[in-house]
């Protein structure tokens, strides 16, 4: 969607000590790669996240989950076929192997995904955002996928390692440059990072809120339409008087959700355009800061998006 990094390769470059420590990941891994670049990282995690997807999504994840499916149901329908009458071996007995073709086509569907997750480079690029943290550079989000983070959003399977914290005396800052900059070269600031404006502050406040609307308005609808009911049947007209009450309320609700929705719409698109705002900022080498709850979840949403 933005093509925002965890973190950049200018955040990470900027201290001599987490830039050595970053090296060390990858002779220690075993791996050639410099995640200092920000677009071998991109191409990097993008390949990575397509390749978690296929492993979790593909045909022996179908075949896994229809024979689950198929194990479950089969007792319960299998004696009503007037075929298999009188027949239990065929009317209880597939539902035994369907069993456990399903588990040994789901335990092989998550080996692979763990094994894909546990890649040199992920590995090595989760221990650097480990020590990005602990050198206290901001890390904007880590994707859920990274770390194999469960739908609840409570799990992860594989987590970004935690360092001791490196307080500022230790850290060694570059050498710094010529005071003046060399004759031809183009004195460059850094990179402004863009200021979070107050409609994104406002999707961030309501960004869990709603989502009641619908079911309140159908209750009262419900309401209204069991008053008459009723009222018709016991011919009390305070029946229809429920029905007068609940049903402009039940529309009233309804308008106010659709309100609140196309506001949360407003409020959402101008969040897109704050996050791609961080990423060309963190593409032109500023830090950027970690992002709050309610953005983190709009990532991972519109990289669904992209992915589906």
């Amino acid at each position: 969607m933005t093509g925002l990094l965890p973190v950049s390769g200018a955040a990470l470059s900027a201290d001599a000590r987490l830039l050595s420590a970053i090296r060390e990941v990858g002779a220690r891994r075993g791996v050639d790669f410099d995640y200092t670049d920000d677009a071998a990282t991109a191409e990097l995690l993008a390949r990575h996240r397509r390749t978690l997807s296929a492993a979790e999504h593909g045909p022996l994840m179908w075949l896994g989950s229809l024979a689950l499916v198929a194990a479950i149901v089969w007792p319960f329908l299998g004696h009503t076929v007037p075929a298999f009458e009188g027949r239990p071996e065929l009317a209880f007995g597939p539902a035994g192997p369907l069993f456990v073709v399903a588990v040994a086509s789901l335990v092989v569907v998550r080996r692979r995904w763990k094994r894909e997750l546990l890649h040199p480079r992920l590995a090595g690029y989760r221990e650097v955002l480990g020590l990005a943290r602990a050198h206290g550079v901001p890390v904007t989000h880590v994707p859920g996928w990274l770390v194999g983070r469960s739908l609840s959003g409570d799990r992860e399977t594989v987590p970004v390692p935690a360092y001791a914290e490196v307080t500022y005396a230790e850290v060694e800052p570059l050498p710094a440059g010529p005071t003046l900059p060399a004759e031809g070269a183009a004195h460059t600031a850094p990179p402004a990072i863009p200021s979070k404006p107050a409609s994104v502050a406002s999707y961030e406040a309501m960004a869990d809120e709603g989502g009641w609307h619908d079911e309140a308005g159908c209750l009262l609808l419900f309401v209204g339409i069991g008053g008459v009911a009723w009222a018709f049947s016991e011919e009390n007209p305070l029946g229809y008087l429920a029905a007068v009450l609940a049903v402009p309320l039940a529309i009233t609700t309804w308008l106010a959700g659709a309100r609140q929705g196309r506001e949360r719409q407003r409020l959402r698109e101008a969040a897109v355009e704050y996050v791609r705002a961080l990423s060309a900022a963190q593409s032109a080498g500023a830090a950027v800061p970690e992002l709050s709850p309610a953005l983190r979840k709009l990532l991972e949403e519109e990289a669904e998006k992209v992915r589906g």
